[in-house]
């Protein structure tokens, strides 16, 4: 019998459970200078501010709001407000990438050219300079709400946002910020599309145009599911970015969960309780949107027999 000494799972254990207690070990001694620091600066760590009073008013409120609710109902409505974009962010962005990824395939020059020019852009300016140029460049530049721009009788675009049918109506500042997500993220979307459409062996196509198929359904129904199983892995990165790169709202001034943090840090000045808040928030989106990935990545796959 070889002994425990020697066995590679054994050590494999020891090793994980070392590294595990050294991370503990080392959290539990940021915390204790953390409050040791605090508490020379005279200073309590705690979340009673969240009970007091915001008195602070927010421009976009998904739910009721009034600067006399405590800040944790004013933490919600950013959340909220954080929520709606990465939403239509994710689902709109998926839409444009797969869209342009598929038009870098085209047979058409054209097609294929305004698509390269689109991704080699988008991917190589900078976010922020984006979300500045849509919403000053172009939004707070639009006719204002007598002049208004009408596509097809249902969407309605002044200076004041986007009307939707129904009554929906966007500000210029979650429009902005909507808009700039969906055309960033679409571009490296495109990308990975483009990459996973290729990635399926060319045998493929022959086979399926064999069979009669037009080359419309042997994308839909023979090489863009087989090329999901590529895609998805790196289209969680992009969409987790996503999610992050939405608290650059505080730029154009649209309140999100990053905007209304920073307020009520200046307001009330509890620095590591707003930061720890923040990381939560964002940590949890990130997790939320990673599991749902996963779980759709395992459907994609395929089982062996």
């Amino acid at each position: 019998m070889t002994p425990i000494w020697y066995n590679r799972k054994f050590w494999g254990i020891v090793i994980q459970l070392g590294a595990v207690f050294i991370a503990v070990a080392i959290a539990l001694q940021l915390w204790i200078n953390l409050t040791d620091n605090l508490l020379r600066l005279g200073i309590q760590l705690g979340f009673d501010f969240l009970n007091s009073q915001a008195s602070f008013d927010i421009s976009e409120t998904p739910v009721a709001y009034q600067a006399s609710d405590p800040y944790r109902r004013a933490l919600l409505v950013g959340l909220l407000n954080s929520l709606r974009v990465i939403v239509f962010g994710i689902i709109f962005a998926t839409i444009v990438g797969i869209t342009v990824g598929i038009a870098r395939l085209s047979d058409n020059w054209l097609v294929r050219q305004l698509a390269l020019i689109y991704v080699e852009i988008l991917r190589n300016t900078p976010l922020l300079l984006q979300l500045f140029f849509w919403y000053f460049a172009i939004f707070l530049s639009l006719p204002k709400t007598e002049n208004t721009i009408s596509f097809l009788g249902l969407i309605k675009i002044t200076n004041r946002g986007i009307i939707l049918p129904f009554g929906m109506q966007f500000s210029p500042e979650l429009s902005t910020l909507a808009l700039g997500l969906t055309l960033y993220t679409g571009a490296f979307i495109a990308e990975i599309i483009r990459a996973g459409i290729l990635s399926v062996p060319k045998g493929q196509w022959e086979a399926a145009k064999a069979l009669g198929f037009k080359s419309g359904l042997v994308l839909r129904l023979v090489i863009f599911p087989q090329a999901l199983r590529l895609i998805i892995p790196p289209l969680t990165s992009q969409y987790l970015n996503l999610a992050k790169n939405s608290s650059l709202a505080i730029a154009i001034g649209y309140p999100d969960i990053y905007f209304v943090a920073s307020t009520t840090f200046n307001q009330t000045g509890r620095a590591v309780e707003v930061m720890l808040l923040i990381m939560i928030t964002y940590l949890t989106i990130s997790l939320v949107i990673s599991f749902m990935m996963n779980l759709l990545n395992q459907t994609v796959q395929l089982e062996e027999r």
